[in-house]
Parts: structure tokens; sequence; C-alpha cells
């Protein structure tokens, strides 16, 4: 799936399917569905899942928290729109099929 697909998906109200479970995150995450997306972050262990976690405290304001998952991801908090991050996380977890 390209990143343009993955957008467009959500023009949908199903998630589409064999998606990772951090991209099944950001799926909600681009749906502003905060809870589900947070849910799924929450559940999954990896760095992947714990980028997404970081984008949504981001989201909601709460920077400490964003950058405790931040370093949890290997990652730094970035210094762009939360959409420009949005779509980086995407375009990178999708390009990693």
């Amino acid at each position: 799936m390209t990143l343009d697909e993955f957008k467009a998906s959500l023009a949908d109200t199903r998630l589409p399917t064999a998606l990772s479970p951090a991209l099944q995150a950001l799926w909600h995450a681009g749906q502003n569905d905060w809870h589900a997306a947070h849910g799924i972050a929450q559940d999954d262990p990896g760095r992947d899942a714990a980028w997404v976690h970081a984008h949504l405290h981001r989201q909601e304001g709460d920077l400490a928290n964003a950058d405790y998952w931040y370093r949890r991801a290997g990652r730094s908090r970035p210094d762009t729109s939360l959409k420009v991050e949005w779509e980086a996380i995407g375009a990178e977890l999708l390009a990693r099929g």
C-alpha cells in the first residue's frame, strides 16, 4: 500500500486489512479516533508503535509524555506540523511493507 492509498482509505469506515499494529493506530489517528489509536499503540511493545504513541501524545499536547515515547522509539520530537509527522510515519512504515 502506498501513502496515497493509505490516506485515501481514511474515507472508509473500515480499517484496511493486513496493517501492522502501528499502522492500525496511525490509521485511527487519521480518522480522528485518538482513543482507538492510543489503545492499539499502547498495547504494542515495538518501536514503531512507540513512535505512533509519541505522535498521539504530541497531538494531545502532553509533550513530556510524548518525549518519553519518542525516546522509546529511538527518535526525537520533530519540529514539523502534526500532519507532516503523520505522513512521515505512514510513509516510513508503509515502505517497510
